[in-house]
């Protein structure tokens, strides 16, 4: 069949002069004379997909690409594409911002004002505000209430798909007030989201198969198998833009009128998941209000009327995006490229009693007649809603789209259950052992102990997750700690960004293992009812992790959903992309290249290795003096930059420039810092290297540096760096507050960092240490590994102190910040707390659970 896309294109794209055939426009393109800027072909580049973003020495990874997605065109008779930015150029007003990019605000500090006021005041306010005294000896701004600064506000560019209200009724049921559905048209959303130039260099478009070895790689959906089988039914060179959707069941009252209403968020898969996922990036978009009302019924039917009023708000919302998943919709991508675009719904998080309400069907008797009808679905396990929303909405399958999410079928499983049964046996002690937990920078420390909070977050229940395992020892019965670990682990496996046959294999086991151990939970009695000890594990999310194996295989990575991403409204809209607009239009961009298109290029690895926010990344680039206008999460510092690398550079380190103490002699260290073995280490180091000692040597001191790495799952990418302490005795920390490290040696099995130093000459010697003295050095104490493996309930392995003498090591040999718990034995004493517990013990845990790089770089040294 011929494809629907063979348009004859006779006129050049760029200098429009007439041709006979695309084939002579293509060959003028070609020719020597191409009428095609240099620069504009380099900024046409498309963005490398996030898995195939590695070190050119990583040889083992592979990739196949679809052979008929993503083609762009070009439409006779229709003016060439413009992206969002380059509309908001046609705007009535845009003469008038030629000499004043702000209009029809009087500048910069105008325009900051006015959104001040609308962004953190009422109307009331803003009112109450422009009128002050203040004003009589100052000059007024130009609008003078706040009808003229909200008619300021509609004239501003790029106000995107415009909000309206639809008066709904169910047949035959009344409600207590009228049913007011607030929604904008979920196509126009997602074609602003697409054409969106900030997410230029984060998009993906076509699906691909990743090889890593022998391997097949599951990250984002374009890496599914899914992805690949809708790619085949669609037309050659259409372009699929996965739909996400999200439902937050928070009511939201503010600019409702008192109504309880709940929003309903949408994404596109396009965008990157790391991306999309973060709120600053403004990647999802509040697409609706959903009606909650009280209908003028028996209670039995209020709740399955709740449900198809809901159902029928999402069948007007998506409608248009159902007919771009059956005929196609032609679409504007970010770099201004035309693509014919099918809409398939991948994804629809919702908790557990949401999902189920999505999914309902039944045809067996009249819907209308609730009594007949609820009890028939009954009998199937069905809900009664008749007319699910995703009935007609091609390549969109319940069993696919309702995929598990990390939030509440992980997180909250974890803070539901498996940390109540651990309260129900341990008691005040989980307390009094989280309390004693060393503090380290950047890593939540429960102070006040974790059982007396009803609610957490998210980011709470990881924290506790932790140090979970090691905490039980002592008290929970092995084949207790056994289960609890073998979840941690499935937690853990299930939210890696990547996935392979191998680790989806393992996360598969880690659940097989937490069933052939659930039984101590049972025996401990720490499954607790109303009613007492419970004997099953009738738990539903329990039971949906057998899906997840399922869902990666279908539908790529699980994705990590929380509702605070996504509370943009329309007018925040406006402001946020006029802010970005105007520091674009006042940008010096190079000649022959439009400000308003975030060009493709290939980037320094320097500058690409970090995780920058895409709108500071965009502005950076074009407008570098303007960049500490716009309010964004700033990139990771990068240490490899001016930092100190390892051997092979693999590792950065950073030190301050000006040390915390200088010049201490030998006796004032080993005093200060209690290491009456330091000369004998410093000397072992000093033969074992060749060099000879000064009698005169001298040491600058640091108290604290900072260990950076490369991602393990992505390997360009640079994580944030962790801050290792090594501070000398004190009041708190009575033998000093010292952190745990790796570094590279056979057999070692964790070290406290105990001092941070750098030999040096006095002032005006002219004498120069050897290059492996002069470097900066760590005094370390080691913990050995208690052979032959790890501890089996734990899956850990168990350290042993070494006598109290330690060795000298270049800060350069480090290479993990690692955490260590102390191996309880029975009920915690008084005298243990934060500050020593590294100190009073024999025996602790390397702690593989301390954050998921650790997690993974723990188990491949483990394997090895």
């Amino acid at each position: 069949m011929d494809s629907p896309f063979d348009i004859a294109v006779t006129l050049c794209p760029n200098c429009k002069k007439p041709y006979q055939s695309s084939e002579e426009v293509i060959e003028h393109l070609n020719s020597a004379d191409s009428c095609w800027p240099e620069n504009l072909t380099n900024g046409s580049l498309l963005p490398v997909p996030q898995a195939l973003q590695r070190p050119p020495e990583q040889t083992d990874l592979s990739a196949k690409y679809h052979p008929t997605s993503g083609y762009h065109y070009l439409l006779p008779d229709q003016p060439p594409p413009r992206n969002i930015f380059q509309e908001m150029q046609g705007h009535p007003l845009q003469q008038a911002r030629e000499t004043n990019v702000w209009y029809p605000f009087d500048g910069l500090g105008e325009w900051s004002l006015a959104k001040f006021l609308v962004e953190n005041l009422s109307q009331t306010q803003i009112d109450k505000f422009l009128k002050l005294d203040w004003f009589q000896t100052r000059e007024r701004p130009q609008f003078k209430s706040k009808d003229k600064l909200f008619f300021y506000m509609q004239q501003l560019p790029g106000h995107g798909p415009k909000w309206q209200c639809t008066k709904l009724k169910l047949k035959g049921y009344e409600s207590e007030q009228a049913i007011h559905l607030i929604w904008r048209d979920a196509l126009e959303v997602t074609k602003q989201l697409f054409a969106n130039p900030v997410y230029a260099k984060h998009m993906c478009y076509d699906p691909h198969y990743i090889y890593q070895g022998q391997e097949c790689q599951f990250g984002e959906f374009w890496t599914s198998d899914d992805a690949w089988k809708i790619q085949d039914q669609l037309p050659e060179g259409a372009t699929i833009v996965p739909i996400v959707l999200a439902s937050d069941k928070t009511p939201v009252t503010r600019h409702m009128g008192g109504l309880e209403m709940h929003p309903l968020f949408l994404t596109i898969g396009n965008i990157q998941a790391n991306v999309r996922m973060k709120a600053t990036s403004h990647a999802w978009r509040c697409t609706a209000f959903m009606p909650t009302p009280t209908f003028i019924v028996n209670s039995d039917f209020q709740t399955l009327l709740r449900a198809r009023l809901w159902h029928k708000c999402m069948d007007l919302v998506c409608s248009n995006l159902k007919v771009a998943a059956r005929v196609g919709e032609y679409m504007v991508d970010p770099s201004a490229r035309m693509c014919y675009c099918f809409t398939p719904l991948i994804s629809h998080v919702a908790d557990l009693p949401e999902q189920l309400m999505i999914t309902c069907l039944c045809n067996r008797v009249d819907p209308w007649n609730l009594i007949v009808f609820i009890r028939e679905a009954k009998k199937l396990h069905l809900s009664g809603v008749h007319l699910p929303y995703w009935r007609n909405w091609r390549h969109s399958n319940p069993a696919r789209f309702l995929m598990p999410e990390i939030l509440h079928a992980l997180h909250k499983f974890f803070f539901d259950h498996v940390l109540k049964w651990i309260k129900q046996i341990m008691g005040h002690e989980l307390d009094i052992r989280f309390k004693s937990h060393h503090k380290r920078t950047g890593i939540h420390h429960f102070s006040g102990g974790v059982s007396h909070v009803n609610q957490m977050t998210g980011r709470e229940h990881r924290d506790i997750q932790h140090t979970i395992v090691p905490t039980l020892w002592g008290v929970a019965s092995p084949g207790f700690i056994r289960a609890v670990h073998a979840m941690i682990d499935f937690i853990y496996l299930a939210q890696n960004p990547l996935h392979t046959e191998s680790s989806i294999a393992s996360m598969a086991q880690a659940l097989r293992d937490f069933h052939n151990n659930k039984q101590a939970i049972l025996d401990a009695e720490a499954r607790q009812g109303k009613g007492g000890a419970k004997d099953d594990f009738f738990i539903p999310k329990l039971e949906l992790m057998q899906s997840f194996t399922r869902a990666i295989f279908h539908v790529g990575s699980l994705m990590q959903w929380t509702a605070d991403i996504a509370r943009i409204l329309d007018r925040k809209e406006a402001i946020w992309l006029f802010d970005l607009y105007t520091l674009l239009s006042s940008s010096s961009s190079m000649p022959g290249q439009d400000p308003l298109i975030n060009a493709v290029i290939m980037e320094d690895e320097e500058i690409t290795s970090t995780e920058m926010d895409p709108t500071l990344a965009w502005v950076s680039n074009a407008n570098p003096a303007a960049q500490l206008r716009l309010q964004a999460p700033r990139p990771v510092r990068n240490h490899f930059l001016k930092g100190i690398l390892s051997d092979n550079a693999c590792i950065a380190f950073n030190v301050t420039v000006k040390a915390d103490r200088s010049r201490l002699s030998v006796s004032q260290l080993q005093s200060s810092y209690n290491l009456p073995d330091f000369a004998h280490a410093l000397h072992l180091y000093a033969t074992r290297n060749g060099c000879t000692l000064s009698d005169h040597l001298s040491f600058n001191m640091w108290s604290k540096f900072r260990i950076q790495l490369y991602s393990m799952f992505h390997t360009c990418r640079i994580m944030p760096s962790q801050q290792i302490h090594a501070e000398p005795p004190s009041t708190n920390f009575p033998r000093g507050n010292c952190d745990a490290v790796l570094f590279n040696q056979t057999g070692d099995g964790g070290n406290d960092v105990r001092a941070i130093f750098q030999p040096t000459f006095p002032r005006g010697s002219r004498a120069q240490l050897p290059e492996r003295l002069s470097q900066v050095l760590v005094y370390i104490q080691h913990f050995d590994f208690i052979v032959p493996g790890p501890e089996p309930s734990t899956g850990m392995w168990m350290l042993d102190r070494v006598i109290r003498c330690g060795s000298i090591i270049a800060l350069t040999d480090i290479t993990h910040a690692v955490e260590i718990i102390p191996v309880y034995q029975g009920p915690l004493g008084k005298d243990v707390n934060s500050g020593n517990s590294l100190e009073v013990f024999d025996d602790y845990f390397l702690n593989n659970f301390a954050d998921k790089e650790l997690y993974h770089s723990l188990s491949v040294i483990s394997d090895n």
